[in-house]
């Protein structure tokens, strides 16, 4: 059920950096074919970020340090590239129109998940 949560937060977060950042697109016809997209495509950054993210940290763990945690902003940016690469190269209709676009929205992305992860249940939480 978590797995579920988190692809819909991914995809109001991206549904967030498309409203707010020019440069990021989907370009999907109907509303039921957009939410499809947002859902998929934040299944992708879910991905992503799961399995590429820490072999990144991992890696980079000196640039890290040497720039006091601002490369993730970079790293975040180049990671929601790659989502928009891959939602490309399955015919999903998300686009990224350059660094700086998927810059803004990784930070928006950021923002957004973390504001709704302030309003979600713990997952160690059981009734």
């Amino acid at each position: 059920m978590s797995i579920i949560i988190r692809i819909i937060v991914n995809a109001i977060a991206l549904w967030a950096a498309v409203f707010l950042i020019q440069g990021i697109n989907v370009t999907a016809g109907t509303a039921s074919e957009q939410i499809l997209v947002y859902l998929a495509v934040g299944a992708i950054f879910g991905v992503v970020n799961a399995v590429i993210k820490p072999i990144v940290k991992t890696v980079g763990c000196a640039f890290y340090v040497l720039t006091l945690g601002l490369i993730a902003l970079v790293v975040n940016a180049l990671l929601l590239m790659l989502t928009a690469w891959a939602a490309e190269q399955i015919g999903l209709a998300f686009t990224i129109d350059g660094f700086w676009p998927a810059f803004w929205g990784a930070i928006v992305v950021a923002v957004v998940s973390w504001l709704l992860s302030l309003f979600l249940p713990d997952g160690g939480e059981r009734d």
